[in-house]
């Protein structure tokens, strides 16, 4: 169930257009340690429902359409209303620490969490994931400050753009790497009309 939540919630997250999105990056750095993290939010209204198929016809803050499936997993579709608002907020952060002479297991370790709102209630939800990877300096090339890490799954090579940074990194470090994602979704109803 948890996954499916997660797959849902990031399904429509990815299925709102740019063009509705707005996003904030971060970035902080200090010797050994680097990280990243963006936010982006999108909202759109239900213009249509199409209950046989589960299909919503969204509009975007700058009216553009698109279309997005709830799965099976939207217990609460039938809650859904057109002129409700679709609220998203998606979070990505990504930490990568040197450990120098290394000392870890090498190994990957993988966590999600999910939770959407009781059946009968307003659809909506909240899911997350994180993963953490320790893996092995094998080599580095001063030439192209190119470095090899050898995880638990791969071997994967890539460039350090900074150069004091590189400075810090040689054969038989390790370095640990943390990346954690979220999405947020929230319906809200519209006020019902005046008669």
């Amino acid at each position: 169930m948890r996954k499916s939540v997660t797959v849902a919630a990031l399904s429509l997250a990815l299925a709102i257009p740019a063009a509705a999105q707005t996003g904030q990056v971060m970035e902080a750095s200090k010797p050994g340690s680097v990280a990243m993290a963006q936010t982006i939010t999108a909202h759109a209204t239900i213009k249509a429902i199409d209950a046989a198929t589960r299909a919503l016809t969204l509009v975007g803050e700058k009216g553009r359409e698109f279309t997005a499936v709830a799965g099976p997993e939207v217990v609460n579709f039938d809650k859904l209303k057109v002129g409700d608002r679709v609220d998203v907020k998606y979070v990505e952060a990504l930490a990568v620490e040197l450990h120098k002479g290394g000392g870890k297991a090498v190994a990957r370790k993988d966590s999600a969490t999910a939770d959407r709102g009781p059946a009968g209630s307003t659809p909506g939800g909240i899911a997350a994931r994180k993963v953490t990877v320790v893996g092995d300096v094998i080599a580095v090339d001063p030439a192209t400050r190119m470095v090899t890490v050898k995880g638990p799954q791969r071997t994967v090579e890539f460039v350090v753009k900074d150069p004091e940074q590189f400075k810090l990194i040689a054969k038989g470090d390790q370095l640990e790497a943390t990346y954690v994602e979220a999405v947020a979704v929230a319906v809200t109803a519209q006020p019902a009309a005046k008669k």
